[in-house]
Parts: C-alpha cells; structure tokens; sequence
C-alpha cells in the first residue's frame, strides 16, 4: 500500500522571486476520496487577481531545462524563470502581468497520489474540482482561466463542459479535442504515437516512482518510493487500453466523451495549420461546435510549443484573458467587434522550421468557420494520374497498389491536378469519396480489413513540393487522412453530419464486411487546411497502404498495423471520386 499521507509539507517562500512561491498546496476533492498538489505562483500585491490553471502528466516541479533542452534553449527569454515548465504558462511573466498562476499534478502523478488515468472521467473531475478551489482562494478574484498546449490545451475542452465554478474562460493551444477521432484511432487507425507519449512523458513521472531526483526528473516523492507491484497496481495503461478497444460505445471511451456543445465559457483556440497528425482537428472542430456565445480561433504556424510564447501569441492571449478575467476588454472580445475568425494565408514556398520566415504570412480576419463563401469544388480522378474538375467518361476502370502492411516502404498512387490557371486558395473541409476494392495475391490469405492513408500536397511550379512546419519542426504537407474500411458507415442523420464532414460513430455495431472483388463506395475525412498556391502550382492526392512522408512521430506503427494479410486495392473511376476541394476569392466581408 502507498504510504501515509503526509500534510506537513507545504512550503511558501516571499523573498527569493520576483512572485510569492506556495509549494505542494493540498486540495482535498470533493469528487471523491483524493487529493491534488500543486504550485501556485502569485504576485506580490494584497489585491485580488484571477488565476491561470494547470492540471497535467508531465510534473509540475520539472523545469524546462530538463524536461525538453532544445525548447528551453530557443524559448523566447521573456518567459524563462525559475519556474519555467513544459507546455504551461510561465509563472514570471504571468504574475508580474497580475495573474496568479496554478500548476497542478494530475492525479496519480507527480505528487499528487493515486491512480494515474490519463484523460479520464477521474482525471477530470479532479480538474474541476481544482478550478472551484482556485476560485474560492482569498487572493483569487472570483474569475478562473485556462491556457497551455497540447495535453495542456486538450484537457480544457472536457472540463469546461463540466461547467465548473470561476470558470470564466480558456485559450487551448494545439490540443486535441476528440479523445476518439483526434488521439487515438485516426479513423479507426490505432496511433503509434501513444507508445512513446505514454512511456516518455508520463509513466518517468508517476507518483511513487523511484530515482526522480537521481534522473533530474524534479523531487522524488514526498511520502518515499512505491515497489514494483505498487506502481502496477496505481496505473492505468493508456497505450494497452487503447490497443485492446476499438470503438467508440465501449466503456474506455465512453468514459473520456463529452459535448463540445456543453462549454458556455468565452474560447480563444489557438489552431496549429501543421498539426496535421495529432492536435489541429480539435482546434478547429471545438471552435465549431462549442456552445459558447463568444468564440474565436485564430490560425497559426510553426513548432507545436515555440509559438505558444511568441510576443504575438502572448499579446492576444493577455487582450482575450485581461477581457473576461479582469473587465479589461480593449479589443472588442466582449462587445462582439472582434472578428471570430484569424486566418493566416499560408503563400509561397518559405520553408519549414523557420519562425522568421513564417512571420511574412499574412494573416486575414473571418466572421464564420468554415467560411461561408466557400465554393466547393469537385476534383475526379482518372486513370492516367490526373485530377480534373470534368467528370470522367471512363465506364469502368482502375488502378492498384499492393498493402503488404510494410510500414517502412508503404506502396502509394497519386493524382495531380493540371498546372493551376490562377491564383487559388484552398481553405476548409475536404472529403475524398473513393471505390475501392481488395483483391488476394494467388497463394495469399483472403484479406478481411483495409487501411487507407491519404495525403494532399502542395507542388510549385518548379517542381518542388511545398513542406510546411510540424509539430516537432518535422517537414509535412498540407493535410491527412486515414480510414479503416470496415469502420466506413456514416450516420448521416446525425447532428453533426455535414457534406463537407462525413460522421461516423465508430460503434461496434457499425463494423462492415470487406469482401475480395466486391467496389465499395467510401467517403474519408482529410483534415481542414488552409493554403495560397500561386499560378502555375499543382495540388497532388495521394493514396497509400500506410503512413507516407509526413508524419514525423506521430504515424500508425503499431503491432495492430502488421495482422493484414498480403493483398491489392484497386481505386475505381466510376463514379465521383473526389469531393470537395474548398476554393475561394482573396475577397472578404465587409472588406477586412
């Protein structure tokens, strides 16, 4: 069993920073039997301030430094201290712009005891409960906030729909809000990813786990080590539980779903166009669907941490915060004079990994997302490689590649469109609507299932494809999409089924049947994006047995991926294939 709980380990230090510094502050839970530890960072004032919220895996007692070098080292200085941490609010910057600030252990984590369930309904209740503490603090003004990327963004989504008390607003920043569709199972594709986020970033810093302090990995645990068995017994496996469930009405996920239309609190998403593998479609479909009367995205660029911290970043976060957190509104967030929409026009080849180079992107302000405007344009496939905007006349025909599962060396086809005739912006929704059909090799097994990886790129007209910053700095073409081809229903008596975004519920009870020679009719969800190719560049499609270049860490490399057998898709022409491509003019309402 853990140890005894120990209460006398509160620390509070006024002289050696520029902030008061309380360290491992308890919170007793009101959700059940628990408690939280965290670190508040408060400025050195007797008024009342609002507070920034924390609540995460990765130890609120590891610095920077040690936790990702690289990052710290090209963190903008103006949000390093001494307190400085992975993906979170800086304490120096934030308390001397008069916000406390909260970080918080998840539970089973860092110092915070018990059982480690990333992302889950316990987890969660735990965060809300930490949000009404904040709040009810003397030195709190009433008014709560939450702000912090990917895990840190990801999680703000399922506590505001939970409405908790003080909540008066949150700023994600690339974070996922589908646990389902964004994280876990890219169209019913289990990702690879979770292997390496899981053992990595959360299980070096379980609660109890011992040589923290020995490994630079922050404090060991206040109340000593857990043995082996310990540990085991006070964890929760996320990357086995998501290997052993596929579908959305099992328990496991049931128990991490929520209703984005649920948060009423005011949002400022901060959405990541490179994102393309992991956190982009959250920021964008949780700006969408939210309830919340006062909503606003704007579109970024580059690494998934650096731009959190960029003057740019922070400056808009601080006018959006300063409105619902302090009634200091000197932008129009609260009187509906600030555009909801912040678009950034992704035009010409300027590289990747280049903040410098990104900056030169114009940006564009928008009323509605997707833009209402948008002309949806149909592009078809044809036998010979083409994408052509004129229905092809070809009865019947098809071209094949071989699924051998070879991650490494996935086998793909692609299609191009003609050299564009003029200037030509792709922003929004894409849907492929594709024939597709297995056919055994002679010897083989008879193939039972299918994943389909898609890609769109961006090709100049030199020839060179256009790559564009990922989430690690990692080179990545415009957009992605995945599908498994038993998960192909759609439910489109949904809600929240669109043309432009098929729905699919991902239910046990959806699973269809892949059988050899038979053509079926699947329609596969590309993520958004947004780009200005210029005259003479071409859009490429391309359809593969597995994940292409593009994907950095964050493919599908999993032990599930290797069980198809060897076998041909076919892609038929005979009817449409593609649909739609979101093409529109350079000019916006009202002339902004």
């Amino acid at each position: 069993m853990p140890n005894q709980i120990r209460d006398d380990l509160y620390k509070i230090d006024t002289v050696s920073f520029p902030y008061i510094y309380e360290e491992n502050v308890t919170i007793r839970l009101k959700a059940f039997d628990g408690l939280v530890r965290c670190n508040i960072y408060r400025p050195q004032t007797q008024d009342t301030v609002p507070v920034l919220v924390t609540y995460g895996p990765y130890g609120k007692d590891i610095h920077l430094s040690a936790f990702h070098p690289a990052s710290f080292d090209q963190l903008n200085p103006k949000h390093k201290s001494a307190h400085t941490s992975f993906e979170t609010p800086d304490p120096g910057y934030w308390t001397a712009a008069g916000y406390a600030v909260l970080r918080a252990d998840e539970i089973g984590l860092g110092q915070s005891p018990g059982v480690m369930d990333t992302m889950s309904q316990s987890t969660s209740d735990a965060f809300a409960d930490v949000i009404e503490w904040s709040a009810e603090q003397p030195w709190c003004n009433g008014k709560v906030a939450l702000t912090g990327i990917s895990y840190f963004g990801g999680s703000q989504w399922r506590v505001a729909a939970r409405r908790p008390k003080g909540l008066v607003a949150i700023s994600p920043t690339d974070g996922m809000a589908d646990y389902y569709r964004d994280r876990c199972r890219h169209g019913g594709i289990l990702t690879g990813f979770l292997s390496r986020w899981f053992t990595n970033s959360v299980l070096s810093n379980q609660y109890g786990l011992p040589g923290k302090l020995k490994r630079n990995w922050g404090p060991d645990t206040l109340e000593g080590d857990l043995s082996d068995e310990e540990l085991a017994q006070n964890r929760c496996d996320q990357v086995a539980d998501t290997a052993k469930h596929l579908y959305r009405d099992e328990v496991y996920y049931k128990s991490r779903d929520y209703n984005l239309e649920d948060i009423e609190v005011p949002i400022l998403s901060f959405a990541n166009l490179g994102s393309i593998m992991i956190h982009f479609r959250g920021n964008y479909e949780g700006f969408r669907l939210a309830g919340s009367k006062r909503k606003f995205i704007r579109f970024i660029t580059g690494r998934h941490d650096l731009p959190f911290y960029d003057d740019d970043h922070v400056e808009i976060q601080k006018s959006f915060l300063d409105a619902f957190c302090k009634d200091d509104d000197r932008d129009g967030w609260t009187s509906g004079r600030k555009p909801p929409v912040d678009l950034v026009l992704r035009k010409g080849n300027v590289g990747y990994n280049n903040p410098e180079a990104e900056k030169t992107f114009r940006r564009r302000a928008e009323y509605e997302w997707p833009i209402a405007r948008t002309q949806y344009t149909r592009f078809y496939l044809s036998p010979d490689a083409r994408l052509v905007r004129e229905a092809p006349s070809i009865h019947y025909d098809r071209v094949s590649y071989r699924a051998l599962g070879n991650m490494e060396a996935p086998e793909a086809v692609s299609f191009s469109t003609a050299p564009l005739p003029n200037e030509t912006e792709v922003t929004g929704y894409i849907v492929a609507h594709l024939n597709l059909s297995v056919t055994p090799h002679p010897g083989g097994t008879i193939p039972e299932d299918m994943d389909v990886f898609l890609t769109l790129r961006h090709v100049t007209s030199n020839g060179s494809e256009v790559h564009y910053t990922g989430i690690t700095g990692e080179p990545v073409p415009l957009s992605k999409g995945w599908l498994r081809m038993s998960l192909r229903k759609v439910n489109k008596e949904h809600p929240r089924h669109q043309e432009w975004l098929p729905h699919r519920d991902y239910f046990s009870s959806d699973v269809l049947p892949v059988l050899p020679g038979e053509v079926y009719l699947v329609d596969i969800e590309v993520w958004a994006t947004s780009v200005v190719a210029e005259k003479g560049d071409r859009f490429v499609f391309e359809i593969a047995s597995g994940d292409t270049e593009g994907v950095g860490m964050f493919g599908h490399d999993t032990p599930e991926r290797l069980v198809f057998p060897q076998f041909s898709l076919s892609i038929f022409f005979a009817v449409l294939s593609l649909l739609p491509v979101c093409v529109k003019s350079q000019a916006n309402r009202d002339g902004i």
